[in-house]
C-alpha cells in the first residue's frame, strides 16, 4: 500500500520544494462550491464557481485556496500541520481539464515551529495562475501511514443509479409496451413489477399456456394482463413488431428469446422498425465504484461498426442520455491506446468522430478520443500519461471499438465490480427494452424507465 509521510519542523530547511500536479475536475469546483453555499449548477459546469469569504480557508478565494489548504495539510509539511494564515494572488482562471501544477517551498522557519511558505501554480501551458503564501505551524512529530482513497458513501450505494431513474419518471403514464415471449419466471416476473411500478403497461406476447404456466411458477397473478397468443418465439416477435408498427404499443421488451430472433423482425427493411437511423444498442451501468452514470455503446447489436455506423451509435447514446436529465454528456471514444496509429483502425476512427463532432455532424456531447479504458475514467490515469481532457476522468458514455469489446467490458463490470446492467435499443421507431434472461428484476425496471423517458421527455 502506498504510504504518505509528513515533514517534521527539524526537517524542513529553507528552500526545500514540494510539487502537486493535478487535473481539475467539475468535482472540485462542486465541492467548493458547495462549502461556500453558493452552489450554481451552471457556474459548477463551466468551471467558474466562485464565492466570498470562505472563511474555512482562512481567507483564499476559489479552487486555489481549496487545493493550496488541502497540499498543505495532506502533503507539505502534511500530517499535523495547522494553517494560521493564507494569502493568495494573481489568480487566473481555471475550468475543469486543466492540469495544475502547484509549487509549495519553505521561504522562513521561526520559532513556535512557525513555517513561511510560496506558493506557486500553474496550468498545462506554464502560464502562472497563483501567486501567494501561507504561514504554518509545521508538525513536531513524524506520522507516516498508509494512503487511504476515501468515496463518498452514495458512490459505494448500490442500485442507486436505478432508483434515480425510477424517480425521474415517476408520475408519467405507463408506457404500453409489448412483452415478448415472456414464458420464464425472470421475464414475466420482470414485466408484471415494471407493470405494478407504473413504468410500463404489459401486452404478453407468446405462447398463451406457457406464459400462464410461468405465472403459476411464479406465483404470478395475471389478471388485467392482455395475453396475445402466439405459437412460438419467433411468432412472438413478429407479432409484437407488428403492434409496434401499427401504433398499439409504445415499445418492445425482450423476454425469455435470443436478442437475435427479436431483433430479426425489427430491423427488416419492409416490415420492421427501422428510421433514418441505424439502430443500435446502449448498456446503462450502475457501477458502485464510479462517481458518475455510465454508459457503454454498442454491446449487443453492431457487430463489427463503420465509421458511418459509430456516428449513429455516439448520436442516439448522446439523445439518450440527454433525456435522462444529463445535458451534455462526455463521450470516450475507447481503443488500447490514446494515440492515433495507422495500425490500430478504431484510434484512426476516433480521431474521424472528433472532428465529425468539431463539424457538427454529431451533436449534443463532449466527444474524445482515441482514449484507453483507465484514461477514460480515471484522471489520475489521463494525468500520468500527459493527456489534457474534458473526458478523461469524468466520462459517462463509452463507446468500444466494436460489439465484442463493448459487450466483454459491460460484462467484466457486472461479474468483477458489482455494476448492475440496464439494456436498450434506440434507432427503432419505438424504444426496445432488450434485456439479459440472467437480469434481475431491478435492472429489467431500470431499462423500463430508460424507455419510458425516451418516450416521454423531450429534450
Amino acid at each position: 500500500m502506498p504510504r504518505i509521510e509528513n515533514h517534521t519542523f527539524d526537517e524542513l530547511a529553507i528552500g526545500d520544494k514540494h510539487t502537486y500536479t493535478r487535473m481539475l475536475t467539475p468535482e472540485d469546483f462542486e465541492r467548493f462550491a458547495r462549502a461556500a453555499g453558493e452552489l450554481d449548477p451552471a457556474a459548477v459546469e463551466s468551471g467558474l464557481a466562485t464565492t466570498n469569504g470562505f472563511e474555512a480557508i482562512a481567507g483564499a478565494a476559489g479552487w486555489a485556496g481549496s487545493l493550496a489548504a488541502s497540499v498543505i495539510a495532506g502533503q507539505f509539511p502534511g500530517l499535523g500541520s495547522q494553517l494560521v494564515r493564507q494569502s493568495l494572488a494573481d489568480q487566473g482562471p481555471a475550468a475543469p481539464g486543466d492540469v495544475v501544477t502547484l509549487a509549495v517551498s519553505v521561504r522562513a522557519k521561526g520559532e513556535g515551529r512557525r513555517v513561511t511558505l510560496d506558493l506557486r501554480a500553474v496550468n498545462q501551458r506554464g502560464e502562472a495562475i497563483l501567486t501567494g503564501g501561507a504561514e504554518v505551524v509545521a508538525p513536531a512529530e513524524k506520522i507516516a501511514r498508509g494512503r487511504v482513497r476515501g468515496r463518498s458513501g452514495e458512490i459505494h450505494e448500490k442500485g442507486r443509479r436505478y432508483r434515480q431513474l425510477l424517480d425521474l419518471v415517476r408520475g408519467f403514464k405507463p408506457l404500453r409496451t409489448a412483452v415478448v415471449h415472456p414464458c420464464d419466471e425472470a421475464s414475466l416476473v420482470g414485466a408484471v413489477e415494471a407493470a405494478r411500478e407504473k413504468l410500463i403497461e404489459a401486452v404478453l406476447v407468446g405462447p398463451a399456456e406457457k406464459i400462464r404456466r410461468a405465472a403459476e411458477l411464479a406465483n404470478v397473478d395475471l389478471a388485467g394482463f392482455e395475453i396475445v397468443n402466439a405459437q412460438h418465439s419467433h411468432a412472438a416477435a413478429v407479432a409484437a413488431v407488428a403492434l409496434a408498427r401499427d401504433g398499439k404499443v409504445e415499445a418492445l421488451m425482450k423476454g425469455a428469446l435470443h436478442t437475435d430472433e427479436l431483433m430479426r423482425p425489427v430491423v427488416d427493411a419492409t416490415l420492421g422498425l427501422r428510421t433514418a437511423r441505424r439502430i443500435t444498442h446502449v448498456f446503462a451501468i450502475d457501477a458502485p465504484n464510479y462517481s458518475r452514470p455510465l454508459f457503454i455503446t454498442d454491446a449487443a447489436v453492431n457487430i463489427y461498426p463503420n465509421l458511418l455506423d459509430k456516428r449513429d451509435i455516439i448520436q442516439n447514446a448522446i439523445d439518450m442520455v440527454r433525456a435522462l436529465g444529463i445535458i451534455t454528456p462526455r463521450v470516450a471514444i475507447l481503443s488500447a491506446v490514446e494515440t492515433v496509429s495507422p495500425d490500430i483502425r478504431s484510434t484512426i476512427d476516433a480521431a474521424a468522430l472528433c472532428k465529425m463532432a468539431d463539424r457538427g455532424q454529431i451533436t449534443g456531447g463532449v466527444l474524445d478520443g482515441p482514449l484507453a479504458f483507465d484514461n477514460a475514467i480515471s484522471a489520475e490515469a489521463a494525468l500520468a500519461k500527459g493527456i489534457v481532457s474534458q473526458v478523461s476522468g469524468r466520462a459517462e458514455i463509452l463507446v468500444a471499438p466494436d460489439l465484442e469489446a463493448g459487450n466483454m467490458l459491460a460484462k467484466q463490470l457486472e461479474y468483477l465490480a458489482d455494476a448492475q446492467m440496464a439494456g436498450i435499443v434506440l434507432g427503432a421507431r419505438v424504444p426496445i427494452m432488450l434485456t439479459s434472461r440472467a437480469d434481475k428484476t431491478t435492472s429489467r425496471l431500470g431499462s423500463c424507465a430508460i424507455g419510458l423517458a425516451l418516450a416521454r421527455r423531450a429534450v
